[in-house]
C-alpha cells in the first residue's frame, strides 16, 4: 500500500489510467473528516501540504478560509468541514490540506489524510448504499471492501466538482483548462503591458481587520484623520456611519469592515479616511483601520482573482490580488468602479444623496458635483512640527525604516546608505539632513518616500506622512523668498484651516542638485553598493 505524501511532493497518479488505458483497479486518496472516511480518485490530486497561512478575504463563502501562496500562485483554500456542516475544529500536526485540480487548483482542508489505496472496480457500488454526513448528489460512489481486520470498509467517494459548483457558481467557467479564459485573458494584458513598457501599478494601500487591500492611486482623491464630529443620516444601512464636513463639503463615510461583514471597532488615532471619486462628481469616504504604504508594483506581480471567486457576487469590488515578499504577503486590489457597484454602497450613495444637508452647499456657488479648478494632490509629511507636501504622482512608495541600512563609504553626508527594496538596491537620504534640520532617533513613525529621479529611484526619510490632500489653487501662494535654495526647493506655500496651517510644497525634482543625483545613481550600481545584504522591509 501506498502512503499519500504528506511534505507537499506532488503525488503519484496510475500510469494506465494517465496513458487513458483500462485498467482493472484505480487509486484513491483515503481522508477523514469528523471521524468519517472518504475516498477521492488520484488523478485530480495534485498535492497533499500542510494547511498554509491564508490571507482572508472579506464577504467570501463562509467555505472558503482564504487565499494562500502556493509557489507563486494563488491557492483558495477551502474547509471541508464548513461545507459538510461538521462544525469547525482547530488545526493540529495531522490536518492536511488536499490540491485538487478542478480545472483550476484548489486547496481543500481535511482532518486526516489516511493513505493512498488501489481498489477494483467491482468494490466500488452506488452511493445509496452508505448512510453519510455528506449528501448524496456529493457522492460518485461508495468503495465496500475488506478491511485489515476482515471487517467490511464503507468509504463514499466525495465528488469534489459537483460540491464545490454548488459552493462557488463561477468555477463552471474555469474548467476548460488549467487558466480560465479570463485568467488567460488578465494573464496576455498584464505581458502585453509589461512590453510595451505601461506605467506600473501604483497603489495606496490599507488594513481592515489584519487583511492589506489596495487601490489603484489614481481614485484615491485623500487620506485624511477621522473627525471627532460625525453626522448620522437617518434611515441608511449599518454600515453607513454618516456625513462628515471635509473642506465646506459634506462627504458620505462607509465603514468597510461593516460593509465586509467584520466586527466594528471604535476610530482612533491610527483609523484613517480613504476618499474616492463617485461616478458624475461625487466622493465617499471609505474608513480603514490604518492606511500602510503607497506601493509600486509591476504589472506581472498581480494576478486576477481566482476563477472560482470571480463570478461570486459578493466578491465582485475585488479585481486582482497581488504577490509581495515571495508570495508571503498578498494584496487584495479593490476596483473603485465595482465596489460603488454595490447593492449596499450605492444604497449609502443614495440615501446620503437625499440628505437635504448635502445638497445644501456651505460655499456659494459650490454644489457637491462642481470640480474644483486646477487643484493639487500632495502626500503630506511632517519634519518635527513641520508641514511639508510634494505632488503625489512624484511619490513611487512609502514604506517603513527597516532596523538596519547599508552604509556606502566616500558618499555625501546626507546619505544614510542603501537598502534592498524588492530586489533593487534603493539609496537612502535623510530629509532632514537635506534641509538642513537637526537629526533625531529612529522610531516606528519615520518613513521612507521614494521618488524617482530620471529613471533612478531614490528614497527620503521623513519624520512621518501625515495624509493626502487636495488643496485648492485659491489657497496657494508663492513662498517668502527667503535664500537661492529655498527658492529651489520650497517656492509654494498651501494656507489650510483658514491660514491656521501652512503647509511647504516641495518640488522633488529639486531635491538633489545634478552632481549628488549622479553620486547618488552611482550608489545604486552593482559594484559601488559592496554588496548590500538583503535586509527585511517592515510591514
Amino acid at each position: 500500500m501506498n502512503h499519500a505524501p504528506s511534505n507537499g511532493a506532488p503525488a503519484t497518479t496510475d500510469p494506465d489510467a494517465a496513458d487513458g488505458l483500462p485498467a482493472t483497479d484505480q487509486q484513491f486518496v483515503t481522508f477523514s473528516i469528523a471521524d468519517q472516511m472518504f475516498a477521492v480518485p488520484m488523478a485530480p490530486v495534485q498535492e497533499i501540504i500542510r494547511v498554509p497561512d491564508v490571507a482572508r478575504l472579506p464577504l467570501a463563502p463562509a467555505a472558503l478560509d482564504g487565499l494562500a501562496n502556493l509557489r507563486g500562485r494563488v491557492l483558495p483554500i477551502v474547509n471541508l468541514r464548513r461545507v459538510l456542516h461538521t462544525g469547525d475544529r482547530a488545526h493540529d500536526d495531522a490536518t492536511r490540506a488536499l490540491v485538487i485540480n478542478l480545472g483550476q487548483p484548489l486547496g481543500f482542508v481535511v482532518d486526516r489524510v489516511a493513505s493512498v489505496v488501489n481498489v477494483d472496480r467491482a468494490e466500488i457500488e452506488q452511493a445509496s448504499q452508505v448512510q453519510s454526513i455528506v449528501q448524496a448528489e456529493y457522492l460518485s460512489g461508495v468503495i465496500n471492501r475488506s478491511g485489515a481486520d476482515g471487517r467490511r470498509q464503507l468509504m463514499p467517494i466525495l465528488d469534489f466538482q459537483r460540491l464545490v459548483e454548488d459552493q462557488f457558481s463561477a468555477l463552471q467557467r474555469a474548467t476548460t483548462g488549467s487558466l480560465g479564459g479570463g485568467e488567460r485573458a488578465f494573464r496576455e494584458e498584464a505581458a502585453d503591458k509589461a512590453a510595451e513598457g505601461a506605467d506600473e501599478l501604483r497603489l495606496v494601500s490599507f488594513t481592515v481587520a489584519g487583511q492589506e487591500y489596495g487601490i489603484d492611486i489614481a481614485e484615491v482623491r485623500e487620506i485624511v484623520q477621522v473627525p471627532e464630529h460625525i453626522t448620522g443620516v437617518p434611515n441608511t444601512a449599518h454600515h453607513v456611519l454618516g456625513l462628515i464636513s471635509l473642506r465646506e463639503r459634506l462627504l458620505p463615510l462607509v465603514s468597510l469592515r461593516s460593509l465586509f461583514g467584520l466586527p466594528t471597532l471604535d476610530a482612533d488615532e491610527s483609523h484613517r479616511i480613504v476618499v474616492v471619486a463617485v461616478p458624475g462628481g461625487g466622493q465617499v469616504g471609505l474608513l480603514t483601520d490604518a492606511v500602510k504604504e503607497v506601493l509600486t508594483l509591476q504589472h506581472t506581480e498581480a494576478e486576477p482573482v481566482p476563477a472560482v471567486l470571480a463570478g461570486n457576487a459578493r466578491l465582485q469590488e475585488f479585481e486582482r490580488i497581488c504577490r509581495l515578499d515571495d508570495g508571503k504577503r498578498l494584496v487584495a486590489v479593490i476596483s473603485v468602479e465595482r465596489l460603488l457597484g454595490l447593492d449596499a454602497m450605492r444604497e449609502a450613495l443614495d440615501a446620503a444623496a437625499q440628505t437635504p444637508s448635502l445638497s445644501t452647499p456651505e460655499e456659494p456657488g459650490m454644489t457637491r458635483d462642481t470640480p474644483i479648478d486646477d487643484d493639487t494632490q500632495v502626500v503630506i509629511f511632517r519634519l518635527g512640527a513641520e508641514e511639508f507636501g510634494v505632488p503625489i504622482m512624484s511619490v513611487q512608495e512609502i514604506v517603513r525604516v527597516p532596523e538596519v541600512l547599508t552604509r556606502v563609504p566616500h558618499t555625501p553626508p546626507f546619505v544614510e546608505g542603501v537598502i534592498n527594496l524588492r530586489g533593487i538596491v534603493l539609496p537612502v537620504i535623510d530629509q532632514r539632513a537635506r534641509l538642513g534640520l537637526g537629526s533625531i532617533e529612529r522610531n516606528e513613525g519615520q518613513r521612507i518616500m521614494v521618488f524617482n529621479f530620471g529613471g533612478m529611484r531614490t528614497g527620503f526619510i521623513v519624520d512621518s506622512v501625515a495624509e493626502v490632500l487636495r488643496i485648492c489653487r485659491q489657497h496657494i501662494e508663492q513662498a517668502p523668498d527667503l535664500s537661492a535654495q529655498q527658492r529651489r526647493v520650497i517656492h509654494r506655500v498651501a494656507k489650510l484651516d483658514g491660514g491656521a496651517r501652512l503647509v511647504m510644497l516641495i518640488d522633488p525634482t529639486q531635491l538633489l542638485l545634478a552632481n549628488e543625483a549622479q553620486a547618488v545613481t552611482a550608489m545604486a550600481q552593482p559594484d559601488a553598493a559592496a554588496e548590500p545584504r538583503p535586509l527585511p522591509l517592515a510591514a
